[in-house]
């Protein structure tokens, strides 16, 4: 199955706050917040939703197209990522910004405060996907420029190439008619629960009515595991992998995807596939950056054993060795 990303293409910068930033939020002074955290530590990544993704995937030997437009400081990043089977063709190179920076900082609750800056992003826009038409089996459309995603929607509709909706972050963003541009007809619609409630809200819809609209939705629900829906069929639930030890959140949801979208890529079932997209997201959240973990084969597979059975790993492992 061949696979293509869009969506941003970014530097992180992941800093740790050791408190909570809930003891530092006065109730009656939500209108004048003026916070500054002192961090403990600094790390600074390869990210980007689209890149996070397509690394995923590259790992597991599906060699995805990553398409998305990153600045002229992104040679190091393309041959890493080309180093780990992703299929860089799809990006180009910006000869006016550098590529997008993101900045986030986790507190003691993994909750976290972050800030986005597009630069090369922005000119996603110019991208044409027409040509991907007959060469692709699906194109995730992730979160980046906003208008960009509106436009590949658009032509993926117009080319009858299926498309996974991920709005993710860009979901404020965006009004209820563009939300409900972006998901109607997607083969596949990723959220996390909030966001779920979030689409809803913004398109008016019920969650069967938004069920309705979509191939497949697929809500991540954090230590609750997964939920994946079709309609006039019983939801799928599947529990979250046992004895986590989360380092640091970005990224785990671009996890959760890679490791979905791989095993609908060797044509597994949808309980397979959200299983092994908890336990790469889990793999993201025990590490610190969204393209710094590792995935041996046989610690995938006992591990996918203890939580999900010898049956599931067998065929987990079958496709990953």
């Amino acid at each position: 199955m061949r696979i293509a990303i869009t969506g941003s293409i970014a530097t992180d910068h992941l800093m740790t706050f050791p408190g909570r930033f809930t003891e530092q939020l006065m109730p009656d002074k939500l209108d004048k917040v003026a916070l500054s955290f002192l961090v403990d530590s600094l790390a600074i990544r390869r990210g980007g939703v689209a890149a996070n993704i397509a690394f995923g995937l590259g790992f597991l030997g599906l060699r995805p197209l990553l398409v998305g437009t990153a600045g002229s400081d992104f040679a190091e990043y393309r041959e890493w990522l080309e180093r780990h089977g992703v299929d860089t063709s799809g990006v180009r190179e910006s000869v006016l910004h550098h590529t997008a920076r993101f900045a986030g900082t986790t507190d003691a609750d993994m909750n976290q405060i972050a800030s986005f800056y597009p630069g090369a992003m922005v000119e996603d826009v110019n991208i044409d996907l027409a040509e991907l038409a007959g060469q692709v089996d699906l194109v995730l459309i992730g979160a980046g420029d906003p208008d960009a995603m509106i436009k590949f929607t658009a032509q993926c509709r117009d080319q009858q190439i299926p498309f996974a909706a991920d709005t993710s972050w860009q979901l404020a963003r965006l009004d209820g008619e563009q939300v409900r541009g972006l998901v109607t007809g997607a083969a596949y619609l990723f959220c996390n629960e909030y966001e779920a409630h979030l689409t809803e809200h913004k398109t008016g819809w019920t969650a069967d009515d938004l069920t309705a609209e979509v191939g497949v939705r697929v809500t991540t629900l954090g230590s609750a595991g997964a939920r994946v829906e079709r309609r006039g069929q019983p939801p799928v639930s599947v529990p979250a992998v046992p004895e986590v030890r989360p380092r640091e959140p970005t990224g785990a949801g671009d996890a959760f995807r890679a490791g979905f979208l791989a095993a609908v890529g060797w044509g597994l079932s949808l309980e397979r596939a959200a299983q092994l997209g908890n336990m790469i997201a889990v793999h993201a959240l025990e590490t610190t950056g969204t393209q710094e973990y590792e995935l041996k084969p046989a610690s995938l597979a006992e591990r996918f054993a203890a939580a999900y059975g010898q049956l599931a790993a067998a065929e987990i492992a079958s496709h990953y060795h």
